[in-house]
């Protein structure tokens, strides 16, 4: 099992040094990869329900904190760090073009030596979309023929691709990923992001802590499509209790997340750096994985 710390470009980590501090720390402290989260805008007065507290609010309703862009996040740290993986969990797919998602993506891919791990996502805030400009109601559509156009602008000689929402004709988009794809994580704690997950992802992210079925779900799925379910990397955020890593071991959990900020009204497990490397000696004696 493999450990990651999330999401790390909040709280204090939205400044320069204090998240070069925090992944130089957790690198040094055997962890694996940094997540991060994504919201361009959050309107304010937004109705649409956030899927993942009692109140259907981020952070008891806040609309204005500090959120920086995941990608440029990740390439500053990563010109700092040399082996922990970079990762968005989630990326809203819906909301990007495609071609200029894959550049870069790749491109960071390319200067980090292949570290990068792209989480997504369809979203679920319609007022963000409304601003941004991008079409929520087609969101889901979008994002599998989003992925299908990457990855043919990853790992094709001569790019081409001809979909309803993206078309090109020996499109050279270069440089491509390190090992000719990017590893692509679907997020969502729903039925429909574990089938698409299953269906076209490298890996799942149940958002909401491991759920046996949804995980059991997206392998079914994974099957059902003629791709090998051991294939799919399952990653979930760190239980309160890690007498409970065990469990997810067994469950065949591949990766696990551990917080390292309050954000969005879940308590933070590893709040500065120094804590970083007390956190890693706390589950290795929690448990054998």
């Amino acid at each position: 099992m493999k450990f990651g710390l999330r999401y790390c470009n909040t709280g204090r980590y939205v400044d320069g040094a204090a998240a070069v501090e925090l992944v130089q720390a957790a690198e040094e402290a055997g962890f694996e990869s940094a997540w991060t989260v994504e919201h361009t805008v959050v309107p304010e007065g937004y109705e649409s329900a956030y899927p993942y507290s009692e109140d259907g609010k981020m952070a008891g309703g806040a609309h204005d904190f500090p959120l920086p862009d995941p990608l440029v996040w990740m390439a500053y740290v990563g010109g700092q760090t040399s082996r922990m993986k970079l990762g968005t969990g989630i990326l809203i797919l819906p909301q990007h073009n495609p071609v200029i998602t894959a550049k870069q993506v790749a491109t960071l891919d390319r200067m980090t030596g292949g570290r990068v791990l792209l989480g997504i996502g369809v979203g679920w805030l319609r007022e963000e979309f409304d601003v941004i400009g991008a079409q929520f109601d087609e969101r889901a559509a979008r994002t599998d023929e989003y992925v299908a156009a990457m990855r043919a602008l990853w790992g094709q000689e001569r790019p081409s691709f001809a979909g309803e929402f993206v078309r090109f004709d020996g499109a050279y988009c270069r440089p491509q990923p390190l090992d000719g794809q990017v590893p692509i994580i679907v997020g969502g704690h729903s039925k429909a992001a574990a089938r698409r997950a299953g269906r076209l992802g490298d890996g799942f992210f149940p958002a909401r802590g491991a759920s046996p079925e949804l995980i059991a779900l997206a392998r079914e799925t994974a099957e059902a499509a003629g791709r090998d379910p051991a294939q799919l990397e399952v990653t979930v955020s760190c239980p309160e209790d890690l007498d409970e890593l065990k469990a997810l071991s067994n469950l065949g959990v591949d990766r696990v997340l551990v917080p390292v900020t309050p954000t969005f009204g879940m308590p933070a497990a590893a709040r500065d750096p120094e804590a970083v490397l007390g956190w890693r000696g706390r589950i290795e004696d929690h448990a054998d994985v």
